[in-house]
């Protein structure tokens, strides 16, 4: 079978058990800038090795792939990410957060090379996160009911990971200043 179909040559893509739609459309912008991310975060775990992040990160790319797949789907029946995600991403944060100095001024989004792949990974979990809102607020819409909480608190656990890859490696935070 080959990769390419030619069905998508005039600018339009079909959803799972959907209509086709623009290829542009909000709910494919949505699901596409979730499947940048899990890239993204793939990219992370080839910088990253063998390290303690690795199989949370490898967790966290198999639910964006469940969400993904949620968002392409209109009208989805079945949630695939739950509030017990959600939950497991605080309880994440909470964890690697405990390691930290608590922040008093806007750091910069820098540091090793492995923080800086974590930081592009959360602006563009952030971008998602828009995306995401962005699909919720079109008539006639549903979206899954925890995807915006999800991908909120994975952008705040990137965060959190980026410092800590840091710390790790005995690099300070490089606080803001304003110019």
């Amino acid at each position: 079978m080959k990769i390419y179909t030619k069905t998508g040559d005039a600018g339009e893509t079909g959803l799972f058990g959907g209509p086709r739609v623009r290829k542009d459309h909000a709910r494919i912008e949505a699901f596409g800038t979730v499947d940048e991310l899990n890239s993204h975060l793939g990219l992370v775990r080839t910088i990253s090795g063998a390290s303690a992040i690795d199989a949370l990160l490898r967790r966290v790319q198999c639910e964006l792939f469940d969400l993904g797949a949620q968002l392409a789907t209109p009208g989805a029946s079945v949630e695939r990410i739950g509030a017990h995600h959600v939950e497991w991403l605080e309880a994440s944060i909470d964890h690697y957060e405990e390691a930290l100095e608590p922040l008093a001024c806007f750091i910069l989004p820098t540091g090793t090379p492995l923080t800086a792949a974590i930081h592009v990974a959360r602006t563009v979990c952030r971008r998602a996160e828009r995306r995401i809102v962005n699909l919720a607020s079109q008539p006639d819409t549903v979206i899954p009911v925890n995807a915006i909480e999800y991908v909120n608190r994975l952008g705040d656990l990137l965060f959190v990971l980026a410092r800590f890859t840091n710390r790790q490696e005995r690099v300070a935070d490089d606080p803001w200043h304003p110019v």
